[in-house]
């Protein structure tokens, strides 16, 4: 049997994937993609009905089975089919997924692609009026770019990460515990992954928002609105994983 990818990093866009992707470079049992986000299960083009996955293997060195080998593709556990498309490929995979408080992935996730230019809009008219523009997208309702508020539908996207997977093939993690403490972070990747504990690391921020001037601050009626957008959602996170970003 030809050998397949061991884990994946499934998400979320703006929550510590790439930092986790570097630590993990450094532990002499993992292999990683010759790069970070491969883009193989969401990727539209491809025929889902008989997929080939020898393009995707071409990205590892899976011939070497001393190491557990992986990626990271955060938009999978957003995009439509890309977690059903996984488990089709191997029901044995191990998913890690990082979570960050969703109101901050929001704007650290327009912040990028206002830098980069896909985004001219404002952050307060790309939560409100901006939303529609989904509609507007194929798959329908799906976008890579504008996607500021949906990709922080966690319990949403957990819920169904579940219905396909059992619980201990998925490790859920928080991006705000990654940056302040990456060494009992990585043990529990280690554990999780089925390798020998890590080596010391140093705390690294990696792909920090470019410091230029955005037109548009966070404000308070962002917030809040964010904060009811996400109420009833955040509790469903946290009746699934006791994770929560509520406010208290």
């Amino acid at each position: 049997m030809e050998p397949k990818v061991d884990f994946i990093i499934a998400g979320a866009q703006k929550a510590g994937t790439t930092a986790l992707f570097d630590y993990l470079g450094e532990h002499p049992q993992i292999g990683l993609s010759d790069v970070k986000e491969v883009h193989f299960f969401d990727d539209e083009t491809r025929d889902w009905a008989a997929p080939d996955y020898g393009a995707y293997h071409a990205r590892f060195g899976l011939a070497d089975r001393s190491r557990r080998w992986g990626e990271a593709t955060p938009i999978y556990l957003y995009w439509k089919n890309s977690i059903e498309r996984i488990a089709a490929y191997n029901p044995a995979i191990r998913l890690i997924v990082l979570l960050r408080d969703p109101v901050a992935r929001a704007f650290s996730h327009w912040k990028m692609e206002f830098a980069r230019g896909a985004e001219t809009n404002p952050f307060a008219w790309c939560i409100r009026q901006g939303r529609q523009r989904l509609f507007e997208a194929e798959p329908w309702g799906f976008h890579r770019e504008f996607s500021y508020v949906e990709r922080g539908f966690y319990g949403e996207q957990i819920e169904h990460l579940l219905n396909l997977f059992p619980a201990d093939q998925l490790l859920l993690l928080r991006a705000e515990d990654l940056e302040a403490t990456p060494g009992p972070v990585l043990e529990r990747v280690s554990a999780f992954l089925g390798v020998d504990a890590p080596p010391p690391v140093q705390a690294r921020r990696v792909h920090v928002g470019q410091d230029i001037a955005y037109p548009s601050p966070l404000t308070p009626a962002d917030e809040a609105l964010l904060r009811r957008l996400y109420a009833a959602d955040m509790a469903r996170l946290k009746a699934l994983t006791g994770i929560s970003y509520a406010p208290e």
